[in-house]
């Protein structure tokens, strides 16, 4: 016999799941991953450790959720910084600037989402994040070589060249508190891709 939850007991439960992930954005925005357990978010989300388990097997599997739903917000937000008008060069290093200044509003949980250690679960999620973010800087990168204002270059390499950098360049200001680096990121960026204004900060 398979049992079917009814209307009112699924929407409890959604309900519940919803405040579970609540809690455990608040604890890693706040404590990072190390600082997530299964009971600290139960306690956060005003549960039975118990309760969160039926949701989610581990904590791994529950800060990869987690990360889902936090990287779909970021993706979107680069890939609106994206479209603004302008050259192609301008709209990566709105990419850019746009990902470093969101980065800052929240350091500890972007420092959970980019660099700390993680359960492979996690990783795998991290991993995702850098593909998207690669993309649409190589979308972009793609078509302006296209036009001819940027020197030939295989887009995707220089994509992933410039995602990877900009989270090595991000460790920094996101642990120290100190954001000085990051006023260089655009000027880095415009060299990186070649740009004809490479030399104006």
């Amino acid at each position: 016999m398979v049992y079917r939850r009814t209307p009112k007991v699924q929407a409890r439960m959604d309900t519940q799941r919803a405040a579970i992930l609540d809690a455990a954005l608040e604890l890693l925005a706040e404590h990072g991953y190390a600082g997530c357990s299964m009971a600290a978010v139960a306690a956060r989300a005003g549960v039975a450790t118990g309760s969160v388990y039926r949701h989610f097997p581990g904590k791994a599997e529950l800060v990869a959720e987690l990360f889902r739903l936090v990287v779909s917000r970021e993706v979107a937000a680069v890939e609106r910084a994206s479209d603004i008008p302008g050259d192609v060069a301008a709209r990566v290093v709105s990419v850019v600037e746009t990902f470093a200044g969101r980065a800052l509003k929240s350091p500890r949980l972007a420092y959970a989402l980019l660099a700390e250690p993680v359960d492979a679960p996690v990783e795998a999620e991290r991993l995702v994040f850098r593909r998207a973010f690669r993309d649409i800087v190589a979308r972009h990168v793609r078509a302006g070589v296209g036009a001819g204002v940027l020197p030939p270059q295989d887009a995707d390499l220089t994509a992933a060249a410039l995602v990877g950098a900009i989270a090595e360049v991000m460790i920094g200001p996101l642990t120290s508190g100190n954001a000085s680096a990051v006023t260089e990121l655009s000027t880095f960026t415009l060299r990186a891709l070649g740009a004809s204004d490479a030399s104006h900060p």
